[in-house]
């Protein structure tokens, strides 16, 4: 998160709101806590991957786009596990 520019809260304000986008897309019902773990947890994931690719997203939009893919795809992982 450092790397990215942004500091504690606006993390969990911008993990929040990714997750809540990907809770959208996904047609998931989570809660609000769940909203901001997974766009947190999520970014760091898709900036792990992203970043084997040799992408990288940066700065508040790209943290927001990273926890967007990132929470989607927790979302998916969570649901083929439940499966």
């Amino acid at each position: 998160m450092e790397s990215a520019g942004i500091g504690w809260i606006a993390a969990i304000i911008i993990g929040g709101i990714a997750g809540w986008l990907a809770e959208q897309f996904m047609k998931s019902n989570m809660g609000i806590l769940m909203n901001v773990i997974l766009g947190i947890v999520g970014a760091i994931i898709a900036n792990a991957i992203l970043s084997i690719f040799g992408i990288v997203l940066g700065g508040w939009i790209g943290y927001l786009i990273a926890g967007f893919i990132g929470a989607c795809i927790l979302i998916a992982v969570a649901r083929m596990i439940r499966r």
